[in-house]
């Protein structure tokens, strides 16, 4: 890439950037969110949760040893941490490290 296209791509990512940043503002500037914006606020957790799952377990084969038993303990104390901490960001992230330390170290 020359310096030229360098610079285009950096001036369209900060344009980007912006809008992201603005939006909101621009067309939230009632106190009422439309309901589609309501429904995205209550449902996504659960889906970004769900996704994490389906990622985890997507190429286990439960038929050779550890039998898919580093899964199933990441996904059993991301649920434990949930159900008794009720907040989404600490079971997302502390799960998910718990998960990539198994994976890593055990």
């Amino acid at each position: 890439m020359s310096s030229y296209e360098i610079y285009i791509a950096i001036v369209i990512m900060a344009v980007v950037n912006y809008f992201t940043r603005v939006f909101p503002f621009l067309f939230f500037r009632k106190n009422d969110l439309p309901p589609y914006v309501v429904f995205i606020e209550k449902f996504f957790p659960a889906v970004i949760m769900t996704i994490l799952i389906v990622y985890s377990v997507k190429d286990v084969d439960f038929s050779l040893a550890p039998y898919g038993l580093k899964e199933l303990g990441g996904i059993a104390f991301t649920a434990l941490l949930h159900i008794t901490l009720k907040n989404y960001l600490i079971s997302i992230f502390a799960g998910t490290i718990f998960y990539m330390a198994l994976v890593q170290y055990f």
